[in-house]
């Protein structure tokens, strides 16, 4: 076994001895490390940097995988000198750390700062301590060529260990061959088997030349693009467009052969747009001529938090500087968030990027992540909207965003019905979701040109990416549904739906000042049928209200159901909710109050937050022919006008809850949707 391991495993059983702290001061700095400093990519849950300790895990890893590496003494004694050195200046007591940056040891670019401190403690200027310092100064290198975090010129600080002869070109070939495969499998197999073909090329090419060629950082931008490529962003399209409307090349130039350190995990969850709106900023700042790196460490570390127990980007925070890079400033936001560009002792080379937000801003941030099960929630989102200039009708369910999409699209049985009255080619989707009906239209009637639209620009980034990864022909929008017929012309739609989305606009989107409000129903009906073509149609499911009304009574089969209940009265945002309490676990309510608490009941407590602020019937069957007739007299006609039970709520409350009519029978659910088709007369 390697010393060093045997020295880890001394630690790990007996703690750090003096003679170990004396014999082996790269493991006293990764021991005493007071900074996490973690590619957050690397770890689920940002509670695993307070409760372990990342580097030295990571360092042990590498040494296992070297220890069982069937390579010669010289070689397995060299490499081993190098991975115990390569993360030490992520180590150190925060003392320490501001004493090495005092001495010019750069402790944010670890790389480079590790060599330093191996040549302050260890180089003795002899070829192999150089050899030494240059393998730890480029020990990620190839990871880093692979992910475009470096120009291809930096590969020669390591050609030069064969250009000056301290190596030939085939033993400086092995021995990165190896090294690169502790530093990379260390992180996980499967990463080293993906990248490996790549890596020896890579590798074979320092070894000959150095890889001296012109930086492309098109190319580079890309392989940092690679997770949100995969999830279906089309690079190529929309860059080439940026490029056309911006000269982006031009902007981009100073940033040439500069490295950039955590780019991926700080901007992966940003549309490409924006990532390339960060990327002019940065290169906007004056004097990059004397910068080597560009370090975006502090904003990868502000945009995570831990959401039940799990590691989850801080959509917050996405929101809000996704708003602010869309110019869409205002004078109360521009108090709220800045970009700081700045360089730090120690570091003369090396430029920090993260976005600043200010006092207020951050504790209403933080208010939001603590109120995420509350009905405080939507206040707090609300008054973050404010704070930020933000469009309050521009509704996000944010923390559980992918959830909801998730949700959305296991409704596709409940939506195929739609398809079965659908005219004409031009067919609108209010309010995509995921897709499902999208999805729907596409495979089950092939002649047709679904367009999805939708106000919350993350639910169309989300379907563009979808749309490119499956290679879908529908198209998305972002637009408002209660201007439909500016967003497609009057007369340019021949079919619009609105699956289980008046009721949400009717909760969410305020009309003069005022939510839960019919006349935004009213509005977005008129809109659409000004939209359709003559003999055109809106397709409507949604929720309805009983009738005629009636009381029933409530058996609550678990215990928590009577606080449910006396809970949800209280949230409930659409209208007062009644009921009379007649025994531990049952409740008289008007049947409307009850089906709408039971409706809350059925999604569980995950939903509950957002549930509580919807209304899912407000409307009767009959008043919603007679509000069709009031809108459109007779230039419309009703072909289909029935309700019915959405299957799932009897199965789902069956374990939940008894329901018993005026005379003390149990009796089902009564309908809870209507299907309403409305032609526009030609």
């Amino acid at each position: 076994m390697l010393k060093s391991l045997e020295a880890i495993q001394r630690y790990r059983t007996s703690g750090l001895s003096s003679g170990d702290a004396d014999n082996h001061p790269w493991l006293r700095y990764l021991i005493s490390a007071e900074e996490r400093i973690v590619n957050v990519e690397r770890i689920k849950s940002l509670r695993e940097l307070a409760e372990g300790n990342h580097v030295l895990d990571y360092v042990e890893r590498t040494l296992t995988l070297l220890d069982q590496l069937p390579l010669s003494f010289w070689i397995k004694e060299l490499l081993e000198e190098v991975l115990i050195w390569c993360e030490t200046a992520k180590g150190g007591t925060v003392r320490e750390r501001i004493l090495w940056q005092q001495e010019g040891i750069n402790c944010r670019v670890h790389n480079i700062g590790s060599a330093q401190l191996y040549r302050r403690i260890k180089g003795d200027g002899s070829p192999r301590a150089e050899i030494v310092a240059a393998l730890i100064e480029g020990h990620g290198l190839v990871g880093q060529q692979i992910r475009g975090e470096v120009p291809p010129s930096d590969g020669l600080m390591l050609s030069r260990l064969a250009h000056t002869g301290m190596l030939t070109p085939g033993e400086l070939a092995h021995v990165v061959d190896n090294l690169t495969y502790c530093v990379i499998g260390a992180v996980s197999g499967e990463l080293w088997e993906a990248a490996k073909t790549e890596a020896y090329a890579i590798i074979a090419s320092i070894a000959r030349h150095g890889c001296d060629v012109p930086d492309d950082l098109r190319e580079r931008f890309k392989r940092m693009r690679h997770g949100a490529i995969s999830k279906g962003e089309n690079f190529d399209a929309i860059y080439d467009k940026l490029e056309q409307e911006e000269s982006l090349s031009s902007k981009l130039t100073p940033l040439q052969n500069k490295t950039f350190w955590y780019a991926e995990p700080a901007l992966q969850h940003f549309s490409l747009g924006h990532f390339l709106k960060i990327m002019t900023s940065i290169a906007a700042e004056p004097g990059l001529g004397d910068i080597r790196h560009i370090s975006l460490e502090k904003t990868m570390a502000s945009m995570y938090y831990d959401y039940r127990g799990a590691k989850k980007i801080n959509v917050y925070k996405l929101r809000m500087i996704e708003h602010y890079l869309n110019g869409e400033d205002s004078e109360s936001q521009g108090r709220h968030l800045s970009v700081k560009l700045e360089r730090q002792d120690g570091a003369p080379d090396t430029l920090f990027f993260e976005f600043v937000f200010s006092p207020a801003a951050d504790k209403l941030i933080q208010f939001c992540m603590e109120a995420e099960k509350s009905p405080l929630y939507e206040q707090a989102v609300l008054m973050l909207f404010d704070l930020f200039g933000l469009r309050r009708d521009a509704y996000d369910r944010f923390h559980n965003e992918e959830t909801y999409l998730s949700d959305m699209n296991s409704s596709v049985d409940y939506k195929r019905v739609l398809l079965n009255y659908v005219a004409g080619q031009r067919v609108v989707d209010i309010g995509p979701g995921g897709g499902v009906l999208l999805d729907l239209l596409e495979e089950e009637l092939p002649s047709v040109q679904p367009l999805g639209i939708d106000i919350a620009a993350n639910v169309v980034d989300a379907l563009i990416r979808k749309k490119q990864l499956e290679g879908r022909r529908w198209e998305v929008r972002q637009g408002d549904a209660l201007k439909l017929d500016e967003l497609l012309g009057e007369g340019g739609a021949d079919t619009v739906i609105f699956s289980s989305i008046l009721h949400e606009l009717y909760s969410y989107i305020p009309y003069e000042g005022a939510k839960f409000n019919l006349r935004t129903v009213k509005a977005a009906l008129q809109s659409a049928f000004r939209a359709l073509a003559p003999g055109g149609r809106i397709l409507i499911r949604d929720g309805i209200m009983s009738e005629p009304d009636g009381t029933r009574k409530i058996v609550f089969l678990q215990e928590d159901g009577m606080s449910w209940l006396e809970r949800y009265s209280r949230d409930f945002k659409g209208r007062a909710i009644q009921y009379t309490k007649v025994a531990p676990n049952e409740a008289l309510m008007p049947v409307n109050d009850a089906m709408e608490f039971l409706y809350t009941y059925t999604w569980g407590e995950e939903a509950y937050v957002h549930e509580v602020q919807e209304q899912f019937g407000y409307l009767t069957l009959s008043q919603y022919e007679a509000l069709i007739q009031e809108l459109f007299g007779e230039d419309a006609v009703i072909l289909e006008s029935r309700a019915y039970l959405q299957e799932g709520y009897t199965e789902a409350l069956r374990e939940k809850v008894r329901l018993y009519d005026g005379d003390g029978k149990e009796t089902p659910l009564p309908d809870s949707t209507c299907l309403l088709i409305i032609e526009k007369r030609k």
